[in-house]
């Protein structure tokens, strides 16, 4: 794993308090405060605090995912049987959302080949498909006049993607299990594209042929594409995307760093796209 990866070693924070701790690249954790305090979560409201003021109103026990499509094991499975004899890991990875400000957070999950593997998809599956929890009566944001939004939330990958090294559907955060504001019980987490590819609380898996047609894609094309890898040279319509800022920040320390081509993970996945053009399928 090239140095773009900021693995963490398995002891790294054994037996230690995260705080002061660093990644591999030696880059300073962003404070678990922060990570489980502002995030998007659009299930929940639109403000930052909003998943962390309300999430509890979500109820995760018990929990079912149901897997579709072209793959041998398909059905509803109980969160127990889906992670069970799958090896649990923790990363540090950088964090970048599409609005410019970043994080480098501790996560643990289970590597997404993995997970994935054990549905046996066919040949035929090109892409992978997540659906987010459609629930208005435990999710505010869901049942709110102007969200705009044609819930549930959908996400997807190529295959290939999904299977890549990095990829993970992360369970923990911070040596915890993940809170219901940062996606619990299941979430995605692709580090080289922009968060919101990264799908919260996630009750449907179906493998495709054909590309899905992801939520904000489908709500703004011009602004969201279907691939969301972080890329300095492409700005938003809106904003720039050639910096960010690495959070925590203030007015006076804006903490602004340059942004890096596939969020420092390039080593890893470029190849993925080789001969794509990146401008066009951004």
């Amino acid at each position: 794993m090239g140095a773009g990866a900021s693995l963490a070693p398995p002891s790294l924070f054994a037996n230690a308090p995260y705080e002061g701790k660093t990644s591999e690249r030696g880059e300073v954790l962003t404070p678990e405060e922060i990570v489980t305090s502002y995030n998007n979560f659009y299930e929940f409201g639109t403000d930052k605090g909003d998943p962390a003021r309300y999430a509890h109103e979500m109820t995760i026990e018990p929990w079912t995912v149901e897997v579709r499509g072209k793959a041998a094991k398909t059905g509803k499975f109980a969160l127990e049987e889906l992670t069970k004899g799958l090896a649990e890991e923790e990363r540090i990875y950088r964090f970048r959302c599409v609005e410019a400000w970043s994080m480098v957070v501790p996560w643990t999950g289970i590597p997404m080949a993995r997970f994935l593997a054990q549905f046996e998809p066919e040949g035929s599956a090109k892409y992978v498909q997540f659906t987010t929890l459609h629930r208005p009566s435990e999710m505010r944001g869901q049942r709110a006049l102007f969200s705009g939004i044609d819930w549930p939330y959908v996400e997807g990958l190529r295959l290939d993607e999904a299977y890549h090294p990095l990829t993970l559907m992360v369970t923990g955060v911070y040596g915890k299990p993940l809170p219901n504001q940062n996606g619990a019980p299941l979430r995605l987490m692709v580090p080289w594209k922009y968060g919101f590819k990264s799908v919260k609380s996630i009750v449907k898996i179906t493998f495709t042929e054909r590309q899905p047609r992801n939520t904000w894609n489908i709500l703004a094309p011009q602004e969201y594409g279907f691939y969301a890898n972080v890329n300095p040279e492409v700005d938003h319509p809106r904003w720039s995307q050639a910096t960010e800022r690495r959070l925590p920040s203030t007015l006076f320390n804006p903490n602004r760093i340059p942004t890096l081509p596939f969020n420092g993970y390039g080593e890893e996945v470029a190849g993925l796209y080789a001969g794509m053009d990146l401008r066009r399928n951004y």
